[in-house]
């Protein structure tokens, strides 16, 4: 490395360390080193002559110093102070020159004239293609924020990038295109993926939001649940209620039939058949109302495509539709899904058939258990009556 790249590298890193707005998170030190290097990558493949190369070093490490003095202009500003720095080292005037010319065309927008120019161009856009990228685009970003330029959501500032590598953007050396061009492409491709990425998620969210709007509210939907939640609870207690009384009532007459039948046709035991008479009789008249309280009721089983666009049939409940063709039935429920209303009202009329189910079997079951409470009164009550006066040992006064 000749002398004047030394302290043109020297000069360089201190200004833009000491005199550099913090608020350049980009365009600063770290970037004009990473120039620098991909300059020499592009200079140890081309041929060029020994003042050329410095100069390209000097223009890569100058390239930025005017942002000590703003943004705009910087370019120029740059070649002013180059001119001066490389002036007091006594730099040749036609090697400044030149400088100040590969400094210019790094400016947006420059096409380069020559191979040097092509060289300083592509090694200020090498980023493009390595894996730093990512982090030196989130640096650019910031930055025009904290300068007052553009504030970029994520979205937008994506889709510049991608504009920037489709349309704004390509590499002028045959070097840069066979060797860089595949990690920009690369990086490319994960733009447009999470391009596509939140694309989807946006899409799913506006379903999410369609979906929520067009559906029930929670609180319905909870309310249709827990209702018929209660509702099948209640009528599995009444079920239950009732085979205990079958059962209960079923082991009292196999009792009775089994030990005082065989016992009244015994004149002395004839005070017991009216007493016997009454058990069974109360037994017998509990269970046929746990049957009654816990037998179905069979529906036709049939509708007719009237009665499902007039919405006059509940497709919920199964006596409505057991003996319809599978195809009817899927047609029918189809109209029901399609119209909202109609589900409301389905769901409506399953739960109020249900409730008026319950209220016959608890009123019912209230029944049996009365006349089965009355009966184990009466019975006991008949059978001392009958030990008490009309039995083998009953006692006088």
């Amino acid at each position: 490395m000749s002398e004047i790249v030394e302290k043109t590298e020297r000069f360089a890193s201190k200004l833009l360390t000491e005199k550099l707005d913090p608020r350049f998170l980009y365009h600063n030190l770290r970037h004009t080193q990473r120039v620098v290097k991909s300059t020499k990558e592009l200079l140890n493949f081309y041929s060029v002559g020994d003042d050329e190369k410095e100069r390209l070093l000097l223009a890569a490490w100058l390239h930025d110093v005017g942002y000590v003095e703003g943004r705009e202009n910087h370019e120029e500003n740059g070649c002013k102070m180059a001119t001066s720095f490389l002036g007091e080292n006594g730099y040749d005037a036609e090697g400044t020159t030149q400088v100040c010319k590969l400094i210019m065309a790094t400016k947006m927008g420059y096409e380069p004239q020559n191979l040097s120019e092509e060289i300083i161009r592509d090694a200020d856009t090498s980023h493009f293609a390595q894996s730093s990228y990512w982090e030196t685009t989130d640096y650019l970003k910031e930055e025009l924020k904290l300068l007052g330029i553009v504030d970029f959501s994520s979205k937008e500032w994506r889709e510049k990038n991608i504009q920037m590598f489709r349309n704004h953007h390509g590499f002028y050396t045959d070097y840069a295109k066979e060797n860089w061009g595949e990690g920009k492409e690369r990086n490319l491709k994960q733009l447009l993926k999470e391009k596509k990425t939140e694309k989807n998620i946006a899409k799913k969210e506006a379903l999410k939001a369609k979906y929520k709007n067009e559906s029930p509210d929670r609180s319905i939907q909870t309310l249709y649940r827990v209702t018929l939640k209660n509702h099948l609870k209640l009528s599995d207690i009444a079920d239950t209620k009732s085979n205990i009384l079958l059962s209960v009532n079923a082991i009292i007459i196999s009792l009775v039939l089994a030990n005082l039948l065989t016992k009244l046709d015994n004149p002395s035991n004839a005070y017991l058949i009216y007493p016997t008479f009454v058990l069974i009789l109360f037994s017998v008249a509990s269970m046929v109302l746990s049957v009654l309280a816990t037998r179905p009721n069979i529906t036709s089983g049939r509708f007719t495509k009237e009665d499902v666009e007039q919405k006059r049939v509940n497709l919920l409940f199964f006596g409505n539709f057991h003996k319809m063709e599978l195809k009817e039935y899927e047609w029918a429920l189809q109209e029901l899904i399609k119209d909202k209303e109609y589900v409301y009202s389905s769901l409506t009329k399953d739960l109020y058939y249900l409730g008026l189910v319950l209220n016959r079997k608890y009123k019912i079951l209230r029944i049996t258990y009365t006349i089965f409470m009355l009966g184990m009164i009466i019975s006991v009550i008949a059978f001392g009556v009958a030990f008490r006066f009309f039995g083998p040992d009953r006692i006088t006064f």
